[in-house]
């Protein structure tokens, strides 16, 4: 079965622009070094939580939006070797995130079910 990672980053909401610019440039990478899709997701209903949320989660302030975005590989094996390859990319290392990735939270997951 595939395997997915998992990302949830707050990203300042004037630079959308510049951070869907810096996701199609990484998604180009990903996918060249082995993975099936690469999806980013701009939050538009993302709720504060009182326990739990994703806001707390990446610390939100204000005048930023939280980003949830995955990434699908055909196996965990496929996902270690595309993603040490993508790590170790020029185009990976000389790129400027417009956003905090000290806040981003992040994992690797098994699918258990897929409909």
């Amino acid at each position: 079965m595939n395997y997915v990672d998992g990302f949830v980053a707050a990203v300042p909401t004037a630079k959308k622009d510049e951070y869907k610019k810096f996701a199609l440039d990484a998604a180009a990478v990903f996918k060249e070094h082995g993975a099936m899709r690469v999806v980013e997701c701009w939050g538009e209903d993302v709720p504060d939580g009182k326990v739990t949320s994703l806001p707390m989660a990446v610390k939100l302030e204000q005048n930023e939006t939280v980003v949830f975005s995955w990434i699908i590989w055909p196996n965990k094996e496929a996902r270690d070797t595309g993603m040490e390859k993508s790590k170790n990319d020029s185009r990976m290392q000389s790129s400027d995130m417009p956003f905090d990735g000290k806040r981003m939270i992040f994992g690797g997951f098994e699918m258990m079910i897929d409909e």
